[in-house]
């Protein structure tokens, strides 16, 4: 490429990427508010899926919104996914609890990815423990879900919650 080719599009990129990178940092009380309404956002789901209210759960997600689980069989990782709408209109007969902790928010715009360990307990029971991972984007000011995914694991590859099992 010539030297003045090069000049040029470099004079062209400067600008545009130094406004951008001023546009992605947020200033940090809006930065830490993002962060504590997208972990809102998390926890408001577990404690849907909690009460077994997986219509008010799909409410929290994108029209386009996707689930993803993953476990192991046979030593194979094998995954399931589901629409918003599956979502929606799935039922489960029994008692779930699901409790995250020590999350990760991470938020740059409007995105935002929260990385939950969480452990579950079906009817009182020890079931499994993973990760819960939600990627969400803030549409008109609220942050809705656009993919839960998480893995269904058991010690020592994933930890249980650490206040221990849950209180009737």
């Amino acid at each position: 490429m010539h030297l003045l080719t090069r000049a040029t599009v470099l004079a062209l990129l400067f600008p545009f990427g130094a406004l951008a990178a001023q546009a992605r940092t947020p200033a940090p009380a809006d930065a830490a508010a993002d962060r504590a309404a997208a972990r809102a956002v998390a926890d408001s789901a577990l404690a849907l899926i909690s009460r077994n209210d997986f219509a008010r759960l799909a409410d929290l997600m994108l029209p386009e919104a996707r689930t993803f689980s993953s476990r192991q069989r046979d030593g194979e990782w094998i995954y399931r996914s589901s629409t918003r709408e599956e979502q929606r209109a799935a039922t489960f007969d029994g008692r779930i609890t699901e409790r995250g902790f020590g999350p990760t928010v991470l938020v740059t715009g409007p995105l935002a990815v929260v990385w939950m360990p969480y452990d579950l307990y079906i009817n009182g029971a020890w079931s499994h423990c993973g990760v819960d991972a939600f990627t969400m984007y803030k549409v008109a000011g609220r942050w809705q879900i656009a993919t839960l995914a998480w893995s269904v694991e058991q010690p020592p590859a994933c930890d249980k919650h650490p206040d221990g099992a849950p209180r009737p």
